[in-house]
């Protein structure tokens, strides 16, 4: 690591984080808004090497994430951000990567701190950590990501995520990878023994807390941040009464102004 003995500031780690996101979503979007000029005419001669291609439903996009995962030699590295995932979901995930790390194909995963909650995820890790992969958590993470040996890369194309884009394109390949190596920097190691939840909570609420308080400031829906944090809705609210009681706001637009305050004082 190097350090700047001159700098008279600090560079807030989360604060990065947040403007990675908001890049990567950028990506997404125009590569949802590419999607629709192209269906809304003739399809457009292909570039010679364009690197992009569009798939449309789970099933499409289920199928050309498992032929890549096959072609995998190196390394796995994936991005769920939205809190814990279903049962099912973690079991058809393990059996898509077991036979790759049984053949020593390297993985590394970045889950939300809300996942250190769940029962079924921290079962999935406990297996997948056995054979030799690697999980954090981050308060935050950009959208969902998976990139297959700086080679392949998947992002959504879509919010509701029914379409997404495969990538081959080396200079985006490597821009996604350098998004998830600094993102993987910050991450918290996930725990190798299951912890209650009172023991997590501890390690974790105070990231949560400060991710609930900059994208308040940010102007940010409570349903908004429950979403970007993967927590429910409820534990936002209740985030957002402790931060009212703390700062002593009568109600939720006064907590962001005065929280705007304390953060530029």
């Amino acid at each position: 690591m190097h350090t700047n003995q001159g700098a008279t500031s600090t560079i807030d780690p989360l604060d990065t984080l947040l403007r990675m996101a908001d890049t990567l979503g950028s990506l997404s979007r125009y590569a949802a808004e590419s999607a629709e000029h192209a269906t809304a005419g003739p399809p457009p001669a292909p570039a010679p090497s364009a690197g992009i291609e569009y798939l449309h439903g789970g099933p499409e996009i289920t199928r050309a994430i498992h032929d890549a995962l096959r072609e995998a030699r190196h390394e796995i590295l994936t991005a769920q951000p939205d809190g814990p995932r279903p049962d099912a979901t973690l079991d058809e995930a393990y059996e898509a990567v077991r036979g790759h790390l049984a053949r020593g194909v390297a993985m590394r995963t970045l889950y939300q701190h809300s996942s250190r909650f769940h029962e079924a995820t921290k079962r999935y890790v406990s297996c997948v950590q056995e054979q030799g992969a690697q999980v954090r958590t981050l308060p935050e993470f950009f959208n969902r990501m998976i990139v297959i040996d700086g080679e392949v890369s998947f992002i959504p194309a879509d919010d509701d995520r029914t379409s997404a884009v495969l990538v081959r394109d080396p200079a985006v390949n490597g821009f996604l990878t350098d998004v998830f190596e600094k993102a993987w920097d910050r991450a918290e190691p996930y725990p190798f023994r299951p912890v209650r939840a009172a023991d997590a909570a501890c390690e974790v609420i105070p990231d949560l807390r400060r991710a609930i308080r900059k994208l308040l400031i940010e102007g940010r829906s409570d349903k908004a941040i429950a979403r970007r944090l993967g927590i429910s809705l409820r534990s936002v609210q209740g985030h957002v009464s402790c931060l009212r009681d703390e700062f002593g706001a009568q109600h939720r637009f006064q907590l962001g102004y005065l929280m705007g305050i304390a953060e530029h004082s």
